[in-house]
């Protein structure tokens, strides 16, 4: 007699099918495949930049090298200069990113709050955005004196019309019909905004917040670069004045290294707003 045929075992309730668990394995293969990359472009240009400069390719004095980089960059560790620069380096981005970032929201909700004024606000943000602000630079040494405001205020400037322009975009291409649905229902315009627009434009807000990042760290490098005593501008410019250019590469490669954390700190934000979202 034969045995009836028994049912193929279900996956659990929950758990993933077969074909989206290839599709995460290949995921997650795709990342590490990326990640790797990216490790190897940078030893790759590393150890050609290594040996071009100890087979004489290039001069080890003017273009440096990884392994002096390196070296001058473990003798200021050691001495504490490297980490008092770096603090107050951090310090001032920060602070300049913080202030341009939040003024750059406050101004684009503004601007969504008053849709005239956005028009009229339109081409002088255009214009500001264009300006090089280093231009201001002696007029806000004069207006803030020598000081780490100084320094602050420039980053601001630098950051705050990008901010401010990338925000509001986000906010006027928020779903218009969503928005009519809430007038309909006799929604205020604070009730709109919270429950519509600043939720619809979250991946624009990160978008902008890593713009401002690197702006923020052009604002501050450029206000150590005219006035500052101390920070990362500051070493660069001394090591070019003193013709220690191991000094000034040591600075860049620091500078992007820590540019480098910032941004992926805001990645990680973008990570935790999208799963929250």
């Amino acid at each position: 007699m034969r045995e009836p045929d028994r049912p193929r075992s279900s996956p659990l309730p929950g758990a993933p099918s077969a074909d989206r668990s290839a599709y995460l394995r290949r995921l997650r293969r795709d990342r590490r495949l990326i990640t790797a990359g990216r490790v190897l472009v940078l030893l790759l240009f590393a150890l050609l930049w290594e040996g071009a400069a100890q087979l004489g390719w290039i001069d080890g004095f003017i273009f440096s090298s990884p392994s002096r980089i390196f070296t001058t960059a473990l003798e200021l560790a050691q001495s504490g200069e490297l980490w008092l620069h770096v603090g107050v380096t951090l310090y001032e981005t920060v602070l300049g990113f913080v202030i341009g970032t939040a003024l750059g929201i406050l101004a684009a909700v503004w601007l969504w709050w008053c849709p005239r004024a956005a028009k009229i606000a339109d081409p002088y943000l255009v214009i500001l955005n264009s300006l090089p602000k280093i231009a201001l630079g002696p007029v806000i040494i004069v207006w803030m004196g020598t000081g780490t405001a100084a320094i602050v205020t420039i980053a601001v400037l630098v950051s705050v019309v990008v901010a401010t322009t990338s925000i509001a975009t986000g906010f006027f291409e928020a779903d218009p019909q969503q928005l009519l649905l809430l007038r309909s229902l006799g929604a205020t315009k604070f009730q709109q905004l919270t429950m519509v627009v600043l939720p619809a434009s979250v991946p624009t807000m990160v978008s902008a917040l890593k713009l401002s990042v690197g702006m923020s760290w052009v604002g501050v490098i450029v206000g150590e670069f005219l006035i500052s005593r101390a920070g990362l501008g500051y070493l660069i410019v001394y090591g070019g004045q003193v013709f220690k250019l191991d000094i000034v590469m040591a600075g860049v490669v620091i500078l992007c290294l820590l540019s480098a954390l910032m941004y992926y700190a805001v990645v990680w934000f973008e990570k935790k707003a999208g799963r929250r979202r």
